[in-house]
């Protein structure tokens, strides 16, 4: 399997120009400039570094790249893995017989962009999430059925506490309040159920490194990969979808969530978990990164706004 992906890999690869050879094309200069306006030459600049330092975003099919990049520039996130805001997540498009068509960019949005566009809509007073740890979970009150909580104080022994659960909350300016939370059972079925990659039942092998080196390649799911992560997101999406006030933004964000975006701005969506890497990419020696003379010409950005 590795082999033909591989293979299938360096055949798409060999079609197509670097990809910032492919941003210098006057045709998408011209639409990045329009699209952007003057921010153009920074967003330009940041797409590269995106998949120079992602080599598996490197395959995608470039148009993908660029319509996924241009949504999140449109809602003022940043495609950098650190900030976990939004990912260029890459994926494998298979035929019937499972052969690698292409790759495709993915929209995904992270739970820190969730927290971004949340708070800009200028509703919100407060919005959070966080893990619950052993100790900290109170029960219910008996009159109002809310949950309770009691922290722990100190930083490092909350630390080396394990994951009970997830908290989810936020205010609004007008004083509504509201706390969702769910056990991390609760989270494990969740992801059972509507991840078709992830297995509860080899969950607990995967963290306590029972899968065999061989086989880790069947674990590429976001679930197994990043729990916390992947568990953020559920509980602020669907914190803020069901009791939240979603601003056009969000609703375009959340309407785009998961999806490949294509050149006409339709969507189609699969699910996170059928990417082929994680959101967070170790750098690579063979990174791609533009010549000095490619450099030189996305300089034409900053004459067209003088």
């Amino acid at each position: 399997m590795a082999n033909i992906q591989t293979t299938a890999q360096k055949s798409i690869s060999d079609k197509k120009p670097k990809f910032s050879a492919y941003m210098n094309q006057d045709n998408i200069r011209n639409l990045v400039q329009q699209a952007v306006g003057k921010n153009a030459q920074s967003f330009t600049a940041s797409i590269i570094s995106a998949v120079s330092n992602n080599p598996q975003l490197q395959e995608c099919t470039q148009n993908t790249i660029l319509s996924a990049a241009l949504l999140g520039e449109s809602l003022k996130l940043s495609p950098s893995p650190q900030l976990g805001q939004y990912y260029l997540v890459p994926f494998a498009k298979k035929d019937k017989n499972g052969n690698v068509i292409c790759y495709n960019a993915q929209f995904v949005l992270g739970a820190k962009g969730y927290k971004q566009l949340a708070m800009r809509s200028g509703q919100y007073l407060d919005i959070d999430v966080l893990e619950i740890k052993e100790g900290e979970y109170k029960g219910r009150d008996r009159f109002t059925g809310k949950q309770k909580f009691e922290f722990v104080e100190d930083d490092d022994e909350r630390d080396a506490l394990p994951t009970i659960g997830y908290m989810a909350y936020f205010e609004l300016l007008n004083g509504f309040k509201k706390v969702v939370y769910w056990t991390k059972d609760k989270m494990i079925k969740h992801a059972n159920t509507y991840s078709a990659a992830f297995n509860a039942a080899k969950y607990d092998d995967y963290i306590n490194g029972k899968i065999p080196q061989k086989e880790l390649y069947k674990y590429s799911s976001f679930w197994y990969k990043n729990f916390d992560e992947m568990a953020f997101k559920t509980m602020l999406r669907y914190l803020i979808s069901q009791w939240g006030i979603m601003s056009i933004e969000m609703q375009s964000a959340i309407d785009a969530d998961n999806a490949v975006i294509n050149e006409s701005g339709e969507k189609s969506y699969v699910e996170i978990e059928d990417a082929v890497v994680e959101p967070q990419a170790p750098q690579s020696a063979e990174s791609e990164q533009p010549t000095e003379a490619e450099q030189g010409e996305f300089d034409f950005f900053n004459e067209a706004d003088e």
